[in-house]
């Protein structure tokens, strides 16, 4: 289905038709000491709760990036800047100090998923185990978000690759939102020089 948001080339036309403070907010929240960033370039009322689910595994310990739709209607048809074309320049200069990315996405689906994808392979199948250990169902593969180009806006970081997470609608609205955040948080902290960030912004 066409909409507004599909004719964007990337943020500079997205910003030309519509208003940050009235239509959009943008929120950074860097960690200077962290190499890792959480970001929700669909959040607030585009899909819904994907901001929530990234400051809740963001915490105070890594860099928080949150693009969000305030309207009061039509907020994904007129806001939905496709992942291959997001170029916030905010979001792209926090992701170039960045090693690991993390993308929080919201899909259909009335049943309770996560979908994974992007070019970090190892850190996308320890969050899968992470999901899995929770009980919750995760598939890194054979699924319509595969996030291989490396335009998408979770490969942007320092090495070229990220993570992108794809949570049904049915996950989000009826999932368990806080475990998933703390299961994804526990791989996080984890990677090399995570610890760097911990304790600051909170």
């Amino acid at each position: 289905m066409s909409s507004l948001a599909s004719s964007y080339r990337g943020y500079a036309d997205l910003a030309k038709a519509q208003a940050e403070g009235e239509d959009y907010r943008v929120l950074v929240r860097p960690v200077a000491a962290s190499s890792i960033a959480v970001i929700a370039p669909h959040g607030g009322r585009i899909e819904q709760y994907t901001s929530d689910i990234a400051r809740g595994v963001a915490g105070g310990d890594f860099n928080l990036y949150s693009f969000e739709g305030i309207r009061q209607s039509g907020n994904y048809s007129t806001l939905h800047l496709t992942s291959h074309r997001f170029d916030e320049p905010r979001c792209l200069e926090l992701l170039s100090k960045c090693d690991y990315v993390v993308a929080i996405h919201g899909c259909g689906g009335d049943d309770q998923r996560v979908l994974l994808g992007g070019l970090d392979g190892p850190l996308k199948l320890a969050i899968r185990e992470a999901m899995h250990g929770i009980g919750v169902d995760a598939q890194s593969e054979d699924h319509p978000f595969p996030a291989t180009d490396p335009k998408n806006i979770c490969n942007r970081g320092r090495r070229g690759i990220g993570v992108q997470l794809e949570l049904t609608i049915g996950l989000r609205l009826h999932g368990p939102r806080d475990a998933i955040c703390k299961a994804i948080r526990s791989v996080l902290m984890a990677l090399p020089n995570a610890d760097r960030g911990r304790g600051q912004g909170k």
